[in-house]
């Protein structure tokens, strides 16, 4: 059996996310953190290796005082993060301590998975090398300027990139050592891209929304609520019942 590593960057300093006391990944939703929620769906796999979480230097103190609880029973590598999201994560992969032949990086604040649903996604990075699951646009897409609409985009073709990317470990090393800049990089598929190896989508889930604004978290409350309402859930799941665990 493959085995994968889990990096989940929580290092960034949640500037859209206002009005709360703490940064979005160590909110309560609903009683428990954000990245606990997280964190969670993946500890408890047997084809998991190791689960880093990386932070801002300036949280780590404060995260370790504050989670020492759930630390003590959570097999968790912490990281300190970098200037920015590609470094935070090129310091997760150069942070892991266990063997592991793929490198699964998905956002803390995306607490919405279901098990099968990461066991497909694994096994199609298994057979591609590199995979991040993606849903197809269904809007009307504006390109505009200054406040102007400039054109109707062509929304054939276009899909939202959601996470985990899943990646061969060798491959994703190879990728960000012929980075140049790895500040310009808003996710870690562009960065393969950029190394000149196709990234194969896997069909995503609505659900799998990142918590990123305020409406984000209380949009995230609600669907946590319509989630534990077995009248609701077939509605909501787009697998079968026995997928949603």
């Amino acid at each position: 059996m493959s085995k994968f590593a889990v990096i989940l960057p929580a290092a960034g300093e949640s500037r859209r996310f206002t009005g709360f006391p703490r940064k979005k990944p160590f909110v309560e939703l609903k009683g428990r953190a954000v990245w606990l929620r997280t964190a969670e769906h993946f500890l408890s796999r047997g084809d998991v290796s190791e689960v880093v979480l990386v932070l801002s230097p300036d949280d780590i103190d404060e995260f370790r005082e504050r989670f020492r609880p759930n630390l003590a029973f959570m097999d968790i590598t912490i990281v300190s993060g970098g200037a920015c999201r590609a470094e935070s994560v090129l310091n997760g992969i150069n942070g892991l301590t266990q063997d592991a032949e793929f490198v699964a990086i998905h956002d803390a604040a995306r607490p919405f998975l279901t098990a099968k649903w990461v066991t497909e996604l694994f096994a199609a990075a298994v057979f591609h090398d590199a995979v991040i699951p993606g849903v197809p646009v269904s809007s009307t897409v504006k390109a505009v300027d200054g406040g102007i609409i400039q054109e109707t985009v062509d929304r054939s073709g276009l899909v939202l990139a959601q996470t985990p990317q899943v990646f061969r470990k060798s491959l994703l090393q190879q990728a960000f050592e012929a980075a140049d800049d790895l500040a310009c990089f808003t996710d870690d598929a562009s960065i393969v891209e950029a190394f000149g190896r196709p990234v194969h989508i896997h069909p995503g889930w609505t659900m799998n929304i990142k918590i990123t604004t305020g409406d984000d978290f209380q949009l995230a409350e609600a669907l946590l609520d319509a989630m534990s309402s077995d009248s609701v859930v077939k509605d909501l799941h787009p697998f079968s019942d026995e997928r949603f665990r």
